[in-house]
């Protein structure tokens, strides 16, 4: 079987149990993504492609780390998307968070009207916004206001999946 066969057989398994675990525990364990390295490494070697590894994981982190830092998303999400870029490469991390984010986003938005929540949703987002908004303005902020309640948690191991394999689709049609 071709290298490139087994890092996209790899990749899927990982990110379908990644979304199962997240979905079950709303967790997405460190020894998945440890075990996913430790396929991802030898199989991108092989492929003569140590280089896309690295690249396409620090791609995958710093397109999910903002989220994390805004929290928006918990830190398995990102130590996911970067395992994705690993197997995946920088281009192919960056087309599959760009999925992701809009998967994660509709996945947001049909929680938040299921839960009839849409009022506090957009409380929190004008919150997040309000202060970035004055700054670009020039206008002196005031206190920030303490942060409200999340409206929820959201699987977004299950949106990186969807992309992923939405990724894959594209690829062979």
């Amino acid at each position: 079987m071709p290298v490139q066969t087994c890092l996209e057989l790899a990749l899927l398994v990982l990110v379908l149990a990644a979304a199962a675990s997240d979905l079950a525990t709303r967790r997405i364990p460190n020894v998945l993504l440890l075990l996913a390295w430790l396929v991802a490494l030898p199989l991108q070697l092989a492929a003569g492609a140590p280089a896309d590894c690295l690249l396409g994981a620090l791609a995958g982190l710093l397109l999910f780390l903002p989220l994390y830092l805004l929290r928006g998303m918990g830190a398995g999400d990102v130590k996911l998307m970067a395992t994705v870029g690993a197997f995946a490469g920088p281009a192919a991390a960056l087309h599959i968070a760009l999925l992701a984010w809009c998967a994660g986003g509709v996945m947001a938005l049909v929680l938040v009207a299921f839960q009839r929540r849409l009022r506090a949703a957009c409380a929190n987002l004008r919150d997040l916004l309000r202060p970035m908004l004055l700054r670009a303005a020039g206008m002196p902020l005031a206190a920030t206001p303490l942060p409200r309640p999340s409206v929820g948690t959201m699987p977004y191991g299950l949106a990186v999946a969807l992309a992923t394999v939405g990724w894959l689709w594209a690829r062979h049609g």
